[in-house]
């Protein structure tokens, strides 16, 4: 019923509708200077086995790194990591080349870390990314202590050993964010800003990455293979940017930034911007199939069942949103940010980003924690801290999250 499909170029055709990277320009600009500053480094990735992290390392073994350490709590994704690698053909591999399942929070890591250095570059890509996480009280919390309490403890341990470079990864939702998720990844924006005359340090906020490890198009697959039904929201436009180009924008970030500088991808609204709906009707035309359109979940589970090879029509359950920190729009700067469009062709650079002296960091930090401590915590309570330190936080309560959905 499903013939193997070539994701890539649906990718390139459908949903970025470029035939070439957007970073090509960039990355053949400035070839010389990355060889420079790539050729011959130590290279620490932490979170290296997501799609980000995989394609940051796809990237950067186009170049001769002397050794690559990939930190990943996931032990399956780094095998599969490995396998792929060594099973491809183009890229550089070192002899000095080890990946590790360990967190980077944890006490080991350190230890590693300390025998291992010092790197040259560091890579953090270890974060969790779905608005999904914002489900309750310990989920947020648990979200918190990775995107930024964790953070900070890898950043005095980088003091110990300074890299050249320490890149850690952001997201579009940090601008003007309306969900908690979006709130972390800002609070991590201004915590890695408070280093950066330390640490050589930048971050990138980009669009989503088409068909990711849990993304909804990488789920509408996972449908596919075990034939159940699609669910899709009406009306939600995104940018995205293909696997390969997410790793190439975080490789230039984390080398050809200046310390302070958050990059993010020019895309343009009318051009670059495709809702989701949009990608799952013509996914079912790329596949021969036609969507039959579903008015409830319970249908299109039902119509699921009677699914065969002979099917010329897939079900599909499509809504309005009306679950809680869903943006209606994306941006990947406020008003009030100073963009520098002119250092590379297809990437601006926000130059003053906020760099908050360590104690507030500290304060803030210290609210939280005492909360999350004090047996009384409340999804209110935290997004009242958070929205008394990010005056730009907005968060859209409807009291129903994505997990609630099919």
């Amino acid at each position: 019923m499903y013939a193997n499909t070539d994701i890539d170029h649906f990718i390139r055709t459908y949903v970025t509708k470029r035939p070439d990277s957007l970073l090509s320009p960039d990355l053949d600009k400035n070839r010389g200077l990355l060889e420079e500053r790539l050729n011959g480094k130590r290279v620490l990735v932490i979170g290296g086995a997501g799609t980000i992290g995989s394609y940051y390392i796809k990237a950067l073994l186009k170049f001769r790194v002397d050794r690559l350490v990939v930190v990943d709590v996931n032990e399956n994704a780094l095998t599969e990591l490995v396998r792929d690698l060594r099973s491809s053909t183009g890229y550089n591999i070192p002899p000095d080349f080890i990946t590790y399942p360990m967190n980077f929070g944890d006490s080991v890591f350190g230890k590693m870390f300390r025998s291992l250095a010092p790197f040259d570059i560091v890579a953090n890509f270890a974060a969790h990314k779905h608005v999904r996480s914002e489900k309750d009280i310990f989920s947020i919390e648990a979200m918190i202590e990775n995107n930024v309490l964790r953070a900070r403890r890898l950043l005095d341990l980088l003091l110990e050993y300074p890299p050249e470079h320490f890149f850690c990864v952001s997201t579009d939702k940090a601008a003007n964010p309306v969900n908690i998720m979006g709130a972390s990844k800002k609070l991590m924006e201004e915590l890695i800003m408070a280093y950066s005359g330390r640490l050589k340090i930048t971050t990138a906020r980009f669009a989503n990455v088409a068909f990711s490890n849990g993304s909804l198009p990488q789920g509408f697959l996972e449908r596919l293979g075990r034939r159940q039904p699609w669910s899709c929201p009406l009306g939600i436009r995104r940018f995205f940017v293909s696997p390969q180009e997410s790793g190439e924008l975080c490789l230039i970030a984390s080398v050809l930034g200046e310390s302070g500088d958050i990059i993010f991808p020019k895309l343009d609204e009318e051009r670059d911007m495709i809702s989701f709906d949009a990608i799952a009707l013509d996914l079912l035309r790329y596949l021969g199939l036609e969507a039959d359109n579903c008015a409830t979940e319970e249908e299109a589970r039902q119509k699921a069942l009677l699914l065969d090879e002979n099917s010329k029509s897939y079900p599909v359950y499509f809504f309005d949103t009306d679950t809680s920190g869903e943006k209606p729009y994306e941006e990947f700067f406020t008003e009030r940010e100073v963009i520098d469009n002119d250092r590379f062709i297809s990437l601006g650079v926000i130059r003053n980003s906020l760099k908050r002296d360590l104690s507030e960091i500290d304060h803030i930090f210290s609210r939280l924690r005492q909360l999350f401590d004090s047996g009384q915590v409340t999804k209110a309570a935290i997004v009242e801290i958070l929205k008394n330190w990010l005056p730009d936080f907005e968060h859209i309560e409807k009291g129903k999250g994505l997990d609630s959905k099919m």
